[in-house]
């Protein structure tokens, strides 16, 4: 399945605690239809001390949000996203449904 979000993409949350903000997407995980973003879905995980982080404690971090929670950012609007195959390279890109334009 093909997802409307990629990994580097500036996206806006739709829904939830978080609404109308934007962030960059750190990581996706196709099968669990869920995405992290950057500063966004930020909850407390408390740690036993390590070699990583030896005084252990409570941590914050990004949790996965939902995909369909998010939404591409075209430039400083968000937009639904198509596919169509490019004139110039004859390959699938994505593209912004309300200005028409390639994203990249």
């Amino acid at each position: 399945m093909k997802l409307h979000v990629k990994k580097g993409d500036t996206v806006m949350v739709i829904a939830g605690e978080d609404k109308g903000k934007t962030g960059k997407v750190l990581k996706v995980y196709p099968e669990k239809n869920r995405a992290i973003v950057e500063g966004r879905n930020l909850v407390k995980k408390h740690t036993k001390p390590s070699a990583k982080n030896t005084q252990g404690g409570i941590v914050e971090q990004e949790a996965p949000i939902h995909l369909s929670n998010l939404m591409v950012m075209d430039g400083k609007t968000p937009t639904r996203i198509g596919r169509k195959i490019s004139e110039k390279t004859g390959k699938l890109v994505r593209y912004s449904k309300k200005t028409g334009e390639e994203i990249k």
